[in-house]
Parts: structure tokens; sequence; C-alpha cells
């Protein structure tokens, strides 16, 4: 490998991989503007969140958008018009603990937080109730 040549790590690997998986299909999602597909920024097709529900980035409504249309493409004809706007709102709500989640800055070398520890129910032994006989006296010659 010459020396020019960044080393990637995995996870960084992952990170670029996934960015280019969701940007691929919004890049050609634009090139049907005129289609059945409906604009992130239309205010009728937003679903209904709470008051004070956080604003999302660009790139998060990006995200919320391919998710709904993933679902969709995936179980589309066995949802309702209701059960679509219950998704949709789902996939809303879902993404802000994801951007809270992707915020945190992990490198390589750290370890997990949580190590498995399998709790292996064992039966417990019962205590024995009976006294202990006393010892013999020891005799003197």
């Amino acid at each position: 490998m010459s020396t020019d040549q960044k080393q990637h790590s995995r996870r960084e690997f992952a990170r670029r991989a996934a960015l280019l998986s969701v940007a691929a299909p919004l890049a050609g999602a634009a090139t049907f503007a005129g289609s059945d597909f409906p604009s992130v920024a239309d205010p009728q097709e937003l679903p209904k969140l709470p008051p004070n529900f956080p604003k999302l980035s660009d790139q998060s409504l990006a995200e919320v958008e391919e998710r709904y249309q993933t679902i969709l493409k995936q179980y589309g004809n066995r949802l309702s018009p209701e059960q679509k706007t219950d998704v949709r709102r789902l996939c809303f709500l879902a993404q802000p603990p994801l951007d809270h989640l992707r915020a945190y800055s992990i490198q390589n070398g750290d370890s997990p937080a949580l190590y498995l520890k399998p709790v292996v129910e064992r039966e417990k032994k019962p205590v024995s109730q009976t006294p202990k006989a006393p010892a013999p006296a020891a005799k003197k010659p």
C-alpha cells in the first residue's frame, strides 16, 4: 500500500457506506420530481407531530423519507392509508433518538460499554438444619 493512501477503520467504512446508500437513491429521486413520490417539503404530507418535537436537519428528513419509502416498497400493498400515515409518523418519531445515538463519538480502540454476563439460574442446595453432634471429649490417661 502506498503512503498516500489512507487506511480507514471499519466503523468509518461502514459510516460512509451507509451515507452513500442513503444518498444514492435520493439523488435519483430528484429526477422523479413530477412522479408519485411525496416531497419532504409538502406540509400536508407531514404527519401530526407533538408541538415540542425537535426540528430535524435536512439529512435527517431525507433519512426519514427514505425509511418511509423503503417500508412502503416492502409492505405498501398490505397497509391501509391510515396505517401508512401512522408509519410515516413513527418514522419521524424514531429519527431524533437515532441522531442522538449517532452523535456519540467512538474510536476503534474503545471497548464495549456492556459485557455479556449471562445469568445462570442454578438450584441452591438446601441448608441442612440438623445440629452437629458434639465432639467426643478427650480422655485423660
